[in-house]
């Protein structure tokens, strides 16, 4: 009664203290940054190393093995997974949830470093990545509309690229799709054997040669200067002239003894926008920048340059900041309207003007005021900010219309404005206070859930949290206040009410009473048809299925294509052109970005789906399932983005993913090809895959390292000519137009002809004899794995599917029943894991938590009304509330989710507080003298109006939100279905079970009381 005391009485100063609010609640909504979700730091790291032309065996025995080892070592792992690719080693370490990751980095860097001596010569240097989601590029574009590709990649680079990296909050601007230049050096190995020179040999002298070096200081008089000693190569020439010494004493140039040329190196990658080459341009921002606001100067600076170079096409192909404005824009509708219709609601029931005022007022206040705390919490405005807005729209008014109505209906008893306010919000200070509690402490439990679930509903737990508390401060400060000035003191002024309405209500109060009067003179039977109803309705769950977290819609999905084994590119780019063919005609499909390279191929199409009228993009997706899965000699997967993708959880993993570890590669391959027959024949899964894929056909070069020894020879010796002479190898660095391109020394393309060829290949030994690779090693035909996985550092091969129209749980289910009749041999496992894994984990974290939950609520009510008796009869609401929540998702069609748990845990916090604001009341008229069901009878009527307004409130508030219309409303539809139909459910019956219950529990304590009493006597 403090505070409203002292608004009452300081009405300037809660003005003030309340524009100040809004003020700076304006300044930090307009610094807010925006993006999708919560920043998320994933706790993942990876190694990568490259080992030019060496298979994937070879990798995985000398590179992966010791790097895994190393890695394992490093504080607070979770997990290692590895990859080994033809001369490419990737190891990617998962640590807890929690972990310093820039720590972990540090470590892990120490960790490397201390094996990196153990790894053979000619590894290049291990790097250490952490994966950050702001990495991932916030806008893609393509450059097209010019035949010339150099020409394209030459503008994108000199003139796109570094007016997009002079914006503000841009990271780094990528070109990818071009041509690369190189300084190419062309030898035959007889021919340097004839001047007496090995490959190895003229590799140092090149490098030697091409240096920039400090030498020291110099005195000039009284000035000191620095020696630099300038050797870098000026021009392609230089090179070519390069002096030679050659054992005999002679000098010769580089020119004499090899082909040197400023060559155009195609690459093994290309991308094409709708079926024209392109140049791609992907623009990453800073850490912690606001992406709406990046991704819109960006566009803005291309649509500039656009204008000026008309010969040149720029098209914006992904774009981050669209879905994401559309997200929050649609949120921030559904908020207003939701708001719109609960202002409504108090219209109805207040029938007066000035009274509806009054709380409409305390929405925004208490909204606005949140900004304030986001800002200084360094929270963004994202999908879940702005959905725990969404939420609390409707909750926001509760306190409000309960202090409200309490001074309202004083008024009308005959008290003067000043004390109706001030007798008024006292009255119920300490039930809203405990309502306001009891919605809050549900949130706390959070805390204990791990992994993405917490990262991404933390921010809603706590805007939701802030939004109830600004509620509760103004409820109990602003609200009083006003009611003190706004509401007339002679007469209060009503709004036209349709005289329906008013009789409806009057038949509802007089139904009621007759219900609760029967109720009250049958509790126990009431009680027990209560019990039967929540069991019947809660069996829906049962039955709907579960899924991690509700598909999103971005309008957008991927054909990944893999090609056969040592594929070209032209191969490669015909099977896209063939993809594209097929597809270009489906209506939905606006844009065709395809991303190619020699052994896989990745289309983006993006749809107008977005549009009310088209498809899903699901359904899209499916439909060019089935007009490309027949093309021939390649393997085709097409893939929706799922929200484990768009979190950056489980390493971007199919919904279905199951990990199968062993040792022997051919029974891998064995038993991934079983499992992918089995899970192929489960319905709803779609393009089924195995990681293991086809061999890679290979040459293997089998040395005789007896003969070898003999001529001086090791097989590192022969292993890096041969590599050097197929593959090349980068010996220095050169300088052309600012920008630095690799020397590269190579031999001839004879030797790449064939098999007989590469016998021939010229080997130097120690004593300058020259002898062919046949001479001490055998070359044979073979075949090898192209990639060798690897997870806890054991091999595995994954088993992926999407799905279609059927649940995750189902699926998964289906699947694990066919598994579990599978015999696998002696040493060989399987795991199911991916969204499924993550799905279980959420479930029972979520579960732990809802139970956490309510045992809060019991304690904040215990602590309220100083008993353990009172507070257990209002916690049957709560059942009841799980049971309306399964029959809103059995209507709706909605799975069991997260966000359906999520809307469970609020539905605890939430349906208690009308069960709380009845007994808070029928114990006030029981302590004023009168018997208990008199007490019950008038209690129950006067505060139906209450109860009713702040349901509707709730429910209407949440009502746009529960449609699941536009970008991102997908999210958090299921959670607005649980907490709406729940609420609804709840109250309606808590207005009838409750008080029974109040009976029935009460009956049972007078009987507990008067047995311990007559014990005592």
């Amino acid at each position: 009664m403090f505070l409203s005391r002292f608004a009452v009485k300081r009405p300037i100063t809660i003005v003030m203290v309340t524009l100040a609010v809004l003020i700076l609640g304006y300044v930090s909504f307009s610094d807010l940054p925006i993006d999708l979700l919560p920043d998320l730091e994933i706790p993942v790291s990876a190694v990568m190393v490259d080992y030019q032309g060496v298979g994937p065996q070879e990798v995985e025995k000398l590179v992966t093995i010791p790097l895994e080892g190393a890695v394992g070592t490093v504080s607070n792992i979770k997990d290692i997974r590895s990859i080994s690719s033809e001369g490419r080693s990737i190891i990617i370490a998962q640590f807890n949830y929690g972990s310093d990751m820039d720590m972990v980095a540090l470590e892990l860097r120490e960790k490397v470093d201390m094996v990196k001596s153990l790894l053979p010569e000619g590894v290049g240097n291990p790097m250490v990545l952490k994966l950050d989601p702001d990495s991932i590029p916030i806008v893609q574009a393509a450059v097209y509309g010019n035949n010339d590709l150099e020409e394209l990649q030459a503008f994108a680079e000199d003139i796109v690229k570094p007016q997009l990296e002079r914006l503000e909050g841009v990271a780094a601007v990528d070109i990818a799709g071009g041509r690369q230049s190189e300084v190419e050096i062309r030898v035959n190995p007889n021919t340097l054997a004839g001047y007496g020179l090995s490959i190895d040999m003229l590799s140092s002298i090149i490098a030697a040669n091409n240096l920039n070096l400090p030498g020291g200081i110099v005195s000039k008089g009284e000035q000191d200067m620095t020696i630099r000693t300038i050797g870098e190569f000026g021009s392609v020439e230089d090179i070519r002239n390069l002096p030679l010494m050659l054992p005999s004493g002679q000098t010769v140039t580089l020119e004499n003894v090899a082909d040197i040329n400023l060559v155009i190196n195609e690459g093994n990658s290309l991308n094409r926008i709708n079926g024209t080459r392109s140049i791609d341009i992907s623009i990453r921002k800073q850490s912690g920048s606001n992406t709406v606001a990046v991704a819109k100067e960006s566009i803005a600076a291309l649509e500039l340059i656009q204008a000026k170079y008309t010969q040149y096409q720029i098209l914006p192909v992904i774009n981050q900041a669209d879905y994401i404005q559309r997200s929050i824009n649609h949120l921030a509708e559904n908020a207003v309207l939701g708001c719109l219709l609960a202002v409504i609601v108090l219209l109805l029931f207040f029938r007066s003007m000035s009274t509806t005022l009054i709380v409409a007022i305390s929405i925004p206040i208490s909204i606005i005021g949140v900004f304030v705390i986001l800002y200084f919490s360094g929270i963004t405005l994202n999908l879940m900010t702005m959905g725990g807005l969404a939420l609390a729209v409707g909750m926001l008014v509760d306190n409000a219309i309960v202090v409200l109505e309490n001074i309202f209906r004083l008024r009308e008893e005959g008290l003067n404005n000043i004390e109706a306010a001030i007798q008024g919000a006292g009255e119920v200070a300490t039930a809203v206070t405990a309502s306001t509690l009891t919605t809050v402490a549900v949130f706390l439990p959070i805390v204990f859930v791990e992994g993405i679930t917490s990262e991404i509903f933390s921010d809603l737990a706590l805007t939701v949290t802030i939004s109830l508390f600004a509620s509760l401060a103004v409820s109990l400060t602003l609200i009083p206040m006003l009611s003190s000035k706004m509401i007339p003191r002679k007469k209060i002024k009503s709004v036209a009410v349709p005289s329906v309405f008013e009789k409806a209500m009057g038949k509802v109060i007089s139904g009621y009473k007759g219900l609760l009067s029967a109720v009250l003179n049958h509790p126990g039977r009431t009680f027990g048809i209560g019990i039967l109803s929540f069991i019947v309705c809660i069996l829906p769950l049962a039955i709907i299925g579960a899924e991690y977290f509700p598909e999103m819609d971005q309008g957008q999905f991927t054909i990944s294509i893999e090609q056969p084994p040592g594929s070209s590119l032209d191969y490669a780019e015909s099977i896209a052109t063939q993809v594209e063919s097929l597809i270009v005609d489906i209506p939905e499909i606006d844009i065709i970005y395809s991303q190619v390279v020699n052994t896989s191929t990745d289309i983006v199409v993006l749809t107008q789906s977005s549009d009310l009228t088209s498809r899903e993009t699901s359904v899209v997706a499916d439909e060019v399932r089935k007009l490309i899965k027949d093309i021939p000699g390649v393997n085709i997967n097409v893939s929706v983005a799922s929200a484990m993708m768009m979190m950056g959880g489980g390493l971007g993993e199919s919904p279905v993913n199951i990990s199968i570890k062993g040792d022997d590669l051919t029974e891998l391959r064995r038993i991934s090809n079983d499992f992918v027959d089995l899970v192929g024949s489960v319905e709803g899964t779609r393009m089924v895959d195995s990681s293991f894929s086809q061999g890679l056909p290979e040459v293997q070069v089998q040395i005789n390292r007896r003969q070898a020894g003999q001529y001086g020879l090791n097989t590192a010796q022969i292993a890096n000519t041969i590599r050097t002479i197929m593959s090349g190898k980068t010996v220095t660095r050169y300088k052309l137009d600012d920008t630095e391109i690799n020397v590269v020394i190579r031999g001839e393309d004879w030797y790449s002809k064939s098999i007989s060829s590469l016998e021939q290949l010229a080997l130097t030994t120690p004593s300058g004899m020259t002898i062919p690779l046949s001479q001490v090693a055998d070359v044979v035909l073979a075949q090898g794995p192209q990639t060798i996985n690897r997870e806890g550092q054991m091999r595995v091969t994954t088993v992926t599917s999407q799905i279609f129209e059927r649940d995750l749980q189902g699926v998964s289910q289906d699947i694990e029943a066919l598994l579990n009749q599978y015999q696998l041999p002696p040493g060989y496992s399987y795991e199911i894991g991916g969204e499924y894994q993550e799905l279980v984990n959420a479930l029972s974290d979520l579960s732990i938590v809802l139970i956490l939950a309510v045992a809060l609520v019991y304690m904040v009510l215990a602590s309220q009304f100083e008993s353990l008796l009172y507070p257990f009869v209002i916690m049957f609401a709560v059942p009841l509330s799980f049971s309306g929540a399964a029959i809103g998702l059995l209507i709706t069609g909605y799975p069991l989710s997260v966000p359906v748990l999520i809307g469970a845990i609020i539905l605890a916090g939430v349906v208690v507080n009308d069960a709380i604001v009845l007994v808070d009341y029928i114990n006030t008229r029981r302590s004023r003298g009168e018997d208990r069901r008199t007490a019950i009878m008038n209690a129950g009527p006067i505060r139906l109006r209450p109860i009713v307004i702040t349901t509707l409130t709730t429910i209407l508030g949440l009502f746009p939100m529960s449609l699941g219309l536009g970008a991102g409303a997908e999210a958090l539809a299921p959670m607005a279905i649980t907490v709406i139909f729940g609420l609804g459910f709840a109250t309606l019956l808590t207005l009838v079970l409750i008080p029974a219950i109040y009976v029935v529990i009460d009956n049972l304590s007078e009987q507990v009381t008067s047995r311990f009493r007559l014990k005592a006597e």
